[in-house]
């Protein structure tokens, strides 16, 4: 008797955040029409990521993705407002509805995922925490760093990283935490630390901004999983969808060879079923969404597809010269992977 009671209250609370959920579903997306723009948190300033140049405009992979999404969602890759925040605020603005979305070098952990109030959209980048060492120091990897300084950005997973690396290896080093990514590359770079750790993606874009950055390495230990990605309130089903199927969209779009230069091509030439689902020929995958059966072809023709975004911010020939790595589509070795558009 008392299973079937405590079974039947199960029931009737599993249906009032059923309700919830319904009552809740489409209503980020609703603002955002009726805002006329998307609100889009970023890091504050980070080399590669997001950034602002000397005349005020934003740019970075991290910036792209935002302009990419308002462009699915709105038609316009400029109806977007960048809000600038640091590790400390980020969540707080999602969580006040102060911003639609958080694309912010953020890793998906269970602790965020379960219990926050938040919801991950997938995965836009596969990182991992390694360390940054002056090329003098004379270290080769993490293992000789016992006893050394150590600069950390307070209150995020790199400082639980950094703290679990320490007691796994019984290593004795002094842990200087920072409120920001930049404060705790002054203190690197200042010599309060004798090297610096973070996601390597963060460590790449902070290098590129010391004095002489060839003089920094980064050590070839990677001692944790950072998958990245964008965050969304909990609780709407509706645009929890959207913002997975528009980042698939970037990542599909690079696999099946649509680009900014020929999706309109493609959209009336291809004879590949998956390439006319995706492009909204057929099959009204963009209504599904809530969105313009052409939102792909928008989103692509004006900001491109994820490879492009890649190597104009963070690829051979940007400033931080990164290769694809895990970030290289499932084809050619990596991890990049778009669940099929039928």
């Amino acid at each position: 008797m008392r299973r079937a009671v405590s079974f039947a209250i199960g029931a009737i609370a599993g249906l009032a955040v059923d309700s919830a959920e319904v009552a809740n579903s489409g209503v980020t997306m609703r603002g955002i029409e009726t805002r006329g723009y998307l609100r889009c948190g970023v890091d504050v300033g980070l080399t590669g990521f997001a950034e602002q140049g000397e005349n005020g405009a934003w740019q970075g992979f991290d910036v792209d993705l935002c302009r990419a999404y308002a462009a699915a969602l709105l038609g316009r890759a400029n109806a977007v407002r960048f809000v600038p925040l640091t590790t400390s605020e980020r969540f707080d603005a999602l969580d006040n509805d102060d911003i639609d979305i958080l694309i912010r070098n953020t890793s998906w952990t269970f602790a965020r995922d379960v219990g926050r109030g938040f919801d991950f959209a997938g995965i836009a980048y596969y990182d991992g925490q390694g360390f940054m060492a002056p090329a003098d120091l004379g270290v080769t990897s993490a293992r000789d760093l016992d006893g050394a300084r150590v600069c950390v950005q307070a209150a995020t997973t790199s400082e639980l990283n950094l703290v679990d690396y320490i007691e796994t290896n019984n290593l004795a080093m002094d842990v200087i935490a920072y409120e920001t990514a930049l404060e705790g590359l002054a203190g690197y770079e200042n010599g309060a630390c004798d090297v610096y750790t973070n996601d390597l993606s963060s460590l790449a874009g902070l290098r590129v901004s010391l004095a002489d950055p060839e003089n920094h390495i980064l050590l070839p230990d990677v001692i944790s999983k950072e998958p990245l990605g964008p965050v969304i309130r909990e609780g709407d089903a509706a645009f929890a969808d959207t913002a997975r199927w528009i980042l698939n969209t970037l990542i599909a779009a690079e696999e099946l060879g649509v680009t900014s230069q020929n999706v309109d091509v493609r959209a009336r030439t291809s004879t590949n079923p998956e390439v006319q689902r995706l492009l909204g020929v057929s099959d009204g995958f963009g209504e599904r969404l809530g969105l313009e059966n052409t939102y792909a072809r928008t989103m692509i023709g004006t900001v491109g597809n994820y490879a492009e975004i890649f190597e104009r911010n963070l690829g051979a020939n940007s400033r931080l010269g990164l290769q694809r790595g895990l970030n290289a589509q499932w084809t050619e070795g990596g991890l990049l992977y778009a669940p099929p558009f039928r």
